[in-house]
């Protein structure tokens, strides 16, 4: 049953962990660099929740799609779909270089 609500993230090539988390960041499953990353788990609620909130238009409903946190050797990439949060450890691998 836990399996079923892994949708897949766990399949994505070039992963390097993921976590899926109840609406409260309760840890429903984890793999890879994020087995058991409950701290990690409990940050990223937090982020989700306040992304939440923020209006990214005129309609207040519309919510983000996708977050993406990036670091300079990874990144997390965070969707909501189905009352769940899902995490995706990924390389970064930056196409162009930022130039500020």
């Amino acid at each position: 049953i836990i399996m079923a609500n892994v949708q897949g993230v766990d399949k994505i090539q070039d992963s390097l962990g993921y976590l899926v988390l109840t609406e409260e960041g309760a840890v429903i499953s984890s793999g890879g660099d994020l087995q058991n990353a409950e701290a990690l788990a409990d940050r990223l609620t937090k982020l989700v929740y306040t992304a939440s909130r923020i209006p990214v238009s005129p309609d207040r409903r519309e919510t983000f799609h996708k977050i993406s946190v990036i670091w300079e050797q990874f990144m997390y990439v965070i969707t909501v779909s189905n009352h769940r949060i899902y995490v995706c450890k990924r390389p970064y691998n930056p196409q162009d270089p930022a130039v500020a």
